[in-house]
């Protein structure tokens, strides 16, 4: 199995390290310093469930790697539409596109079924201009519920969890899905084929698009907002319009309000991507969580006024921030 890592930051060097212990032919495209890091030693992964290299293949010239069998997507979905020049080289007819993005994915109604087939989201696939570059036919589904990070050019640290959800769109248990889970298995992650895997992506989204904005306008750990009265009122508002459009949809989430505020007060002073982005100077990746629900709460005529509210506040944000 050959397999291209687009985007070889914390997740995906995770994941590309984890797929060379199993064996699969592994090329990790990245830049800068922890490209340099990587050629020279490898990705070093320092976990809770054992440390390890993987010296695979870096580069970040995709034409070096030619067509492969699964392209690991880890870039950000807001830079989706821009990356055709990296991706085409890696492409052939059959080649699957395993995006491990959080919020609503570009291909959400590819094959869905019912009155919303095949209907576009505007807010993560505005013009087409995703769906133009990543035809949805290659597309993997992929939830993400490990935690990783960068602790020096190519240095990630696991921090807890080994689980990556995938899924077709068409909720059929593929063969090029049951092959992928295998080797990810073989590598040390779990890796469930999920028929319903968009049940997966609005569980996780329940928190992302409550705690992510939040965390940004208000500076705050995911400790310190689960404990102040009046920002918990607020997540609990937002995860309950969430739910509401989820269930339009069709969709089962499966977990209390309660229950993932518990958890998150459990991560303890977490700082969540949205609000490391913030800091670093990187745009927001605010479509696929906020506005995406809002476009999709008018299309199924859910009222979500708080979704609204927050998603005015943290867009002028991220616009003030990118200035």
């Amino acid at each position: 199995m050959r397999v291209a890592v687009l985007g070889a930051g914390a997740i995906g060097a995770y994941v590309g390290a984890a797929l060379h212990r199993a064996g699969a032919d592994v090329h990790l495209i990245a830049r800068g310093p922890h490209l340099a890091a990587m050629r020279r030693h490898g990705v070093q992964v320092i976990s809770p469930r054992g440390d390890f290299t993987a010296k695979a293949h870096a580069t970040d010239d995709p034409a070096e790697i030619g067509p492969v069998d699964f392209v690991f997507l880890g870039l950000k979905a807001n830079s989706y539409a821009a990356c055709g020049p990296l991706i085409e080289p890696l492409l052939h007819d059959t080649t699957a596109v395993v995006a491990a993005q959080n919020g609503i994915p570009w291909w959400y109604f590819h094959r869905h079924g019912g009155p919303y087939d095949g209907q576009r989201v505007e807010s993560v696939d505005p013009g087409g201009a995703v769906g133009a570059v990543l035809a949805p036919e290659r597309a993997i589904g992929c939830v993400v519920y490990a935690a990783t990070e960068l602790e020096g050019p190519g240095v990630v640290r696991h921090l807890e969890g080994t689980r990556f959800s995938i899924g077709e769109p068409d909720r059929s248990v593929s063969a090029r899905c049951r092959a992928f889970s295998d080797t990810m298995r073989d590598g040390g992650l779990k890796c469930p084929v999920e028929p319903e895997l968009r049940n997966d992506i609005w569980l996780k989204l329940l928190g992302n698009i409550s705690f992510n904005p939040i965390s940004a306008l208000a500076r705050a750990t995911m400790r310190q907002m689960c404990r102040h009265g009046g920002t918990r009122r607020v997540i609990e508002i937002m995860m309950t319009e969430t739910l509401a459009v989820a269930e339009a949809l069709g969709c089962e989430v499966g977990v209390s309000i309660e229950r993932r505020l518990a958890g998150a007060e459990r991560v303890g002073d977490h700082r969540t991507s949205t609000l490391q982005d913030l800091e670093r100077g990187k745009p927001l990746e605010l479509d696929v969580l906020l506005a995406a629900v809002v476009e999709l709460a008018e299309i199924t005529g859910v009222p979500v006024p708080t979704l609204r509210t927050v998603y005015a506040l943290s867009d002028l944000l991220a616009l003030r921030a990118a200035a």
